[in-house]
């Protein structure tokens, strides 16, 4: 994986496929996957007839041309909802063929259940959860799902990394060995990709040592200042700004940057689920605080628009369109959304184990973006 600095709101990851360089921002939502923390690892099928709907996929149903194209998107509350919300009116602004309509979702993996289940034909999710459901392991590994949503493209991306309370002694990530640590609420997107860089080989011993502390967000800022955490994730979307608890814990509390060690920056270039980068600390300050670093390493959950198989094709080309033709336009609704420089950095989180929804696929090929490292999705 390339680890490519970042400067203000433009950046380069490093994924399992592709180069990437996206341009992005975050949510001020407590939400690691910008909802309310959830990631729908209840087990919800979403088979509640949510909104009161049928379990269509929409009016236009497959591939018909002849009818207005709709898609029905699935987004966490918070953050998430906010970058889908800003895609929405861009559609309504720019398309005069699509309908685009936001259904609230609970979290990440509810969203990959409740598309299982029809309630939506398109979602916002994040390429973990996708490896995951596609391996049936985590929270797939007892409640599988039958169908996985594909691929479409990049949205944003929450950025991770590890800040201790002055006074700790904790330096580097081999610190964290014996200390309290704080990887957010259970639930959250942005804990689980965390726990699951850290648990493998070679950073899984220090892993093993670490108490980790399973407090709701609110109660993190006060436990951080009374001495009962020494150290917690910081995360958000670079360039634009920290998820809430973070920023509290920087305006009540003195900390300073954990410099991550070889083997943590190998464990999270080698974790499928994730991709990497680095991020100048004068361009995502938190609160105004100095950290001691001029720099930081994140390992970064990529969230990405997502379609169901049966989606119509027609309708994924015309929304790749308008975010990518129009994505200033999304930027000026919500700087969370991914700024992208090229047609070819909206494939910038897109793994080879993830199939891209062939409506995508026609998109980057008639723009010449397509990367034949990747594989066009079966239709319904």
């Amino acid at each position: 994986m390339a680890d490519n600095s970042v400067n203000r709101r433009r950046f380069l990851y490093g994924t399992g496929a592709v180069g990437i360089a996206g341009l992005a921002g975050c949510s001020g939502g407590d939400g690691g996957d910008g909802s309310d923390g959830s990631d729908g690892s209840d087990g919800s099928d979403g088979s509640d007839g949510m909104d009161g709907e049928d379990g269509s996929d929409g009016e236009d149903g497959g591939d018909g041309g002849s009818q207005n194209l709709s898609l029905r998107v699935g987004t966490s509350a918070g953050g998430t909802q906010d970058v889908g919300l800003a895609v929405e009116r861009a559609v309504s602004q720019e398309s005069d063929s699509l309908e685009y309509s936001t259904i609230e979702s609970p979290g990440y993996i509810g969203t990959i259940r409740r598309m299982a289940n029809s309630q939506f034909n398109a979602g916002i999710t994040d390429n973990n959860s996708l490896s995951k459901a596609l391996s049936e392991s985590g929270a797939f590994s007892e409640q599988p799902v039958e169908r996985i949503p594909q691929y479409g493209f990049y949205a944003f991306p929450y950025s991770i990394y590890v800040i201790a309370r002055d006074g700790t002694d904790i330096e580097t990530f081999d610190d964290l060995a014996g200390a309290n640590v704080y990887p957010a609420e259970p639930g959250y997107s942005t804990r689980a990709t965390t726990l699951d860089v850290w648990s493998q080989d070679p950073t899984a011993d220090v892993y093993d040592q670490m108490n980790i502390q399973n407090m709701g967000v609110g109660d993190a800022p006060g436990a951080m200042e009374e001495g009962t955490i020494d150290a917690s994730i910081a995360y958000g979307t670079p360039g634009v700004r920290y998820t809430g608890f973070v920023q509290e814990i920087a305006s009540r509390v003195d900390v300073h940057y954990v410099e991550p060690t070889d083997a943590l920056m190998e464990s999270a270039e080698s974790y499928d689920g994730a991709g990497t980068g680095t991020t100048s600390y004068d361009d995502w300050s938190i609160a105004g605080t100095d950290i001691g670093t001029d720099e930081v390493f994140h390992w970064n959950l990529e969230v990405n628009y997502t379609f169901n198989p049966e989606a119509n094709p027609d309708a994924v080309y015309e929304l790749c369109r308008v975010v990518d033709e129009h994505n200033d336009v999304v930027n000026e609704g919500e700087a969370q959304f991914n700024d992208f420089g090229s047609t070819a950095d909206m494939l910038a989180s897109a793994r080879e184990n993830i199939p891209v929804h062939r409506g995508a696929v026609q998109y980057y090929q008639d723009n010449d973006a397509w990367d034949d490292s990747l594989t066009e999705g079966d239709s319904a």
